[in-house]
């Protein structure tokens, strides 16, 4: 007989008030926002400030992880994820001189830099009908410190690299409107003109079709 499966959770993997605050906050800024620009305007304000805050934010949570999605030590931890998926809170950790595959993100959100200094490079994709195949231009070079964060609200900033700039690792905080370790994206190979599918998973928790994660799980389960 089939067991039914339970239905996800809202998952903190941090204990911190100053975390559960700002995840309510976000929260009520959404749900009365009418559209996701709307909602990035609302947030910049709790989203600098906790990336001004540097009490927070466990060590964890901002070491390079052995094994990674992204190769290279990249780690990927989660932070939060709300019950329906909706949203996610992620801290990226790039160590000095690696640079990130080009990617897209396929979610709205806010990226900020926590810690170190990054060079991101931003691109767009360009149809070309005659190849047959999508080449990327490089629209923009942004050079970031801790504390300055951007916006993603596709079609526009969604597809970029970053590569950490500093003698230390680069931390940077991944606000966004999916789970998006979870979900498949896009690596793009300009080089070959390619692009494949990609997922970058977490260091630290699974994906609901991955087997456990060694790592800790949640701290809280609401």
């Amino acid at each position: 007989m089939a067991t039914m499966k339970e239905p996800a959770q809202e998952e903190f993997f941090v204990e911190s008030t100053i975390l559960q605050e700002f995840i309510r906050e976000i929260g009520a800024i959404v749900s009365r926002s009418a559209s996701p620009a709307e909602a990035l305007r609302a947030m910049r304000g709790p989203f600098a400030r906790l990336l001004a805050d540097r009490e927070w934010l466990p060590k964890k949570f901002q070491l390079p992880a052995a094994h990674s999605g992204m190769g290279a030590g990249k780690a990927t931890w989660l932070i939060y994820r709300s019950a329906d998926r909706s949203l996610s809170l992620s801290s990226l950790v790039v160590v000095p001189g690696e640079v990130t595959p080009i990617h897209d993100h396929l979610a709205w959100g806010l990226v900020g830099l926590y810690e170190g200094t990054q060079e991101e490079r931003v691109y767009r994709e360009v149809r070309n009908a005659g190849e047959g195949h999508s080449d990327l231009e490089l629209v923009a070079v942004n050079r970031l410190k801790a504390g300055e964060f951007y916006e993603l609200l596709p079609p526009e900033n969604d597809i970029h690299s970053v590569q950490t700039t500093s003698a230390i690792p680069s931390v940077s905080l991944h606000l966004l409107g999916r789970d998006i370790g979870c979900v498949w994206r896009h690596a793009y190979d300009p080089t070959h003109s390619a692009v494949r599918p990609f997922r970058s998973g977490y260091t630290n928790a699974p994906c609901e079709d991955e087997a456990p994660c060694d790592d800790e799980g949640p701290v809280k389960t609401v």
